[in-house]
């Protein structure tokens, strides 16, 4: 079955969006907890900022990276270590800033390198492709943990939910709603006729062919 593919004009529609969203909400709101997340929602922006640009990193060097190489350390012993920190001083538009920022990354990478490439991720080698389905994902995903601890609305269109939820979650349904669905896959949400997703649930990161 045929199917559309996920690129870069996605991952900066996906953080467009997600940014439209977050904008509305009080400042004062961001310490609230992320949802279903064991965090504030400024943590949690932090923790998608972060996933995002680390998409564009793997792929970005002229050799993908690959498990076991050096590279940027995400996490200290002790402390909440990660590459891209936000001044909180700064207010929510900044953290919000970065995150287009980061999603123009992904989009920049993803849509120049070739289909061959392929760099690690823990749930599997995934191409350009893979990433922006992933960047697609994570942000969707997290956006609905935000706007759930924000109290504002947010409903990621179908359109753009669709190709990403086929390209990693090929076992979900096509026949119910793209947005539940994929609140479903990513264990945030339920889906009639379907059990609850555990936590321990996974996405597929690489090509579909290669399962």
């Amino acid at each position: 079955m045929s199917r559309t593919p996920v690129t870069g004009t996605d991952v900066e529609r996906a953080v467009s969006l997600t940014a439209e969203a977050l904008r509305p909400a009080p400042a004062e709101a961001w310490d609230a907890q992320a949802g279903p997340m064991d965090c504030s929602c400024w943590d949690a922006l932090e923790h998608l900022n972060n996933g995002v640009f680390s998409y564009a990193l793997r792929l970005a060097p002229p050799v993908p990276y690959q498990q076991g190489r050096p590279t940027i350390m995400w996490e200290r012993p002790g402390a909440r270590a990660r590459p891209l920190v936000t001044d909180r001083d700064a207010g929510p538009e900044a953290a919000i800033e970065v995150l287009l920022m980061a999603g123009g990354l992904v989009a920049a990478v993803v849509d120049t390198r070739p289909a061959s490439a392929r760099a690690w991720h823990i749930w599997g080698a995934a191409d350009p492709e893979g990433f922006a389905a992933m960047g697609v994902v994570e942000t969707l995903a997290h956006a609905f943990d935000l706007t759930q601890g924000l109290g504002v609305d947010f409903e990621a269109p179908a359109d753009l939910v669709s190709p990403a939820l086929a390209r990693l979650f090929p076992e979900a349904p096509t026949d119910t709603d793209p947005w539940t669905t994929l609140l479903w896959a990513t264990g945030r949400g339920d889906l009639d006729g379907r059990a609850k997703r555990t936590p321990d649930w996974t996405w597929h990161a690489a090509p579909l062919d290669e399962r």
